[in-house]
């Protein structure tokens, strides 16, 4: 029998799927336990996210990735908690910046209480993480330390733009690299260092890691204009609104061949021009574009993947590989 699925993602061996559980129900231990604090608002603020639910996806590489040395070694708990913190930390950082009102289908922080407390819950959940993390070692300690510099690189250059001259889709690319490739790479990394896995897999997870997460927010992007509803769990179109340069928005720019396309996305798009855009977009080459740029992410995974152990891990891995292209449509 089968775990429950993860991000969608069944995982057909026995004994994988009962480790996973087994993990998953671990790390989510840890990590209320994690941020309780004496002060009753402090803990009611900093589980906000975390019973919002969310799918722990960053929590599965760790465990999928400790998988290729000893899954049950004493720090790969810690090592996915940590992950989930500084995750769960950005999440109260990014909604502030965003002025989002909702983070996974509840008022996100800053508007349930205030930009302040928001703030403030996000740096705990970071120094909690710091704490867990001094007891695993000065390398995941270093490895943190540049993954974070990472995250707030790319936030930085996202909120800057292109520079004069820079090429839009390569920055583009880059900050998600950054914002969102960095920490899942970082799992994989955390997962197979703290299982003891050897060398050549440790860096072979961590690129692989990097490149689904890349992929994964890729497939955002298409989906944000391609899917329903129903589908996507939000409303199409949602980035076109808030004018943000998503792939297929950059490409269709860049292109040139529809006047009324670029006026429409030069900007962020009136409500009433929603639909339209949408329409043009569909039609548009440059989602065939975006998605074969997703699934060169995919295949670069894949080809590190590929190298691994023959392990029940690595069908996972791989399964993985395929849902990413799938879910994008």
């Amino acid at each position: 029998m089968s775990a429950p699925p993860v991000v969608d993602l069944p995982i057909e061996d026995e004994r994988l799927a009962q480790d996973v559980a087994n993990g998953l129900a671990a790390v989510e231990k840890l990590l209320r336990s994690s941020v309780e604090s004496e002060d009753a608002f402090v803990t009611e603020a900093s589980k906000h996210l975390i019973e919002a639910g969310g799918k722990r996806f960053r929590t599965l590489m760790v465990l999928l990735a400790a998988q290729f040395g000893d899954p049950s070694a004493p720090g790969v708990v810690p090592g996915a908690v940590v992950i989930e913190l500084t995750h769960l930390g950005s999440l109260y950082h990014d909604d502030v910046m965003d002025e989002a009102p909702v983070r996974r289908g509840s008022p996100s922080a800053n508007a349930r209480w205030d930009n302040t407390v928001a703030i403030l819950t996000g740096d705990y959940l970071f120094a909690q993480a710091s704490d867990l993390l001094a007891d695993l070692g000065p390398e995941l300690i270093r490895i943190q330390a540049q993954t974070f510099s990472r995250l707030v690189q790319g936030q930085i250059r996202e909120t800057i733009g292109p520079r004069a001259g820079e090429d839009p889709v390569a920055h583009y690319l880059s900050v998600l690299a950054d914002k969102t490739g960095s920490l899942i790479a970082a799992s994989g990394r955390f997962g197979a260092l703290l299982s003891g896995a050897p060398a050549d897999v440790e860096e072979r997870l961590s690129r692989a890691c990097e490149a689904v997460g890349v992929a994964w927010q890729l497939g955002d992007d298409l989906l944000d204009v391609a899917s329903s509803a129903t589908q996507s769990g939000k409303t199409p179109g949602t980035d076109l609104r808030e004018g943000v340069k998503t792939l297929p928005v950059l490409y269709a720019l860049a292109s040139g061949d529809s006047p009324r396309l670029s006026e429409l996305l030069a900007g962020p798009v009136a409500e009433e021009d929603v639909e339209e855009a949408l329409t043009l977009l569909r039609a548009h080459p440059a989602m065939a574009r975006a998605r074969a740029e997703l699934e060169a992410w995919v295949d670069r995974a894949r080809n590190d993947i590929s190298a691994l152990p023959d392990i029940p891990a690595k069908a996972a891995f791989l399964a993985l590989c395929d849902y990413v292209v799938e879910r994008s449509g």
